[in-house]
């Protein structure tokens, strides 16, 4: 790989693990406003072991295992594959909030690649048939990085950790420095998220939160909420 390419791929994946890339995540809390109305997290230390639990437990057994696999599959135009693990997505989502969730972050992905011209015709048409999840186009995203595999889901997970951190702040009330520390922990415990993600067969992957289930359902009615999950 040469220096520009490897250069362009790393500035790739920063500009897509930016909250401030514009696809909705910023929204969402995935059950985490839930969980502080029910007083499962309510200070600095069960915010970080909430939001580090769910990086491990559902994080990386599930969608991020879908992209490790989704990005050889966009690099090789496996649509059988592709179909199959973004059916996958969409039967696992075990809320209507989690499947908007997946669904208007997947929409928006692909409006973005499409307005800056980043994914092929033939790439574009085969999300158009799916129709495409979120872990599907932002595993679509990564592979146009041509970043390696791990560099790319630890720049995604990266992402969802700082979106997870915000809602923490704004939902327990939480300062910026505890955000920090959140963080800090987080991008300790990544790089072994990522390493269970690739490492996952489909027999392996998996979608058993029933607790975050149950909470994200009362979310749903929630009398009052900031957040969309």
């Amino acid at each position: 790989m040469s220096t520009e390419t490897a250069a362009s791929g790393l500035l790739q994946l920063i500009w897509l693990a930016s909250p401030a890339l514009p696809i909705g995540g910023f929204s969402y809390s995935e059950g985490l406003e839930a969980a502080i109305e029910q007083g499962l997290v309510h200070n600095e230390a069960s915010a970080t072991d909430w939001v580090v639990d769910q990086l491990h437990l559902t994080q990386s057994r599930g969608d991020m295992a879908v992209m490790a696999q989704a990005i050889a599959a966009w690099q090789c135009m496996d649509t059988q594959r592709l179909q199959a693990l973004n059916d996958w997505v969409t039967t696992t989502r075990e809320t209507a909030e989690m499947r908007l969730q997946s669904e208007q972050m997947g929409r928006s992905l692909l409006d973005w690649l499409r307005n800056l011209q980043q994914a092929s015709e033939a790439q574009l048409q085969c999300c158009a048939l799916l129709p495409p999840t979120y872990p599907l186009v932002i595993a679509l995203a990564l592979s146009l990085a041509h970043a390696p595999p791990d560099h790319a889901l630890q720049a995604c997970a990266f992402g969802w950790a700082e979106n997870m951190t915000q809602a923490a702040l704004k939902a327990v009330p939480l300062g910026q420095s505890a955000g920090q520390r959140m963080l800090a922990r987080l991008a300790r415990e990544i790089p072994l998220a990522v390493q269970t993600a690739m490492n996952l067969s489909d027999i392996d992957r998996q979608a058993f939160s029933p607790m975050l289930a149950i909470l994200s359902s009362r979310h749903e009615t929630q009398y009052s909420r900031i957040f969309r999950s």
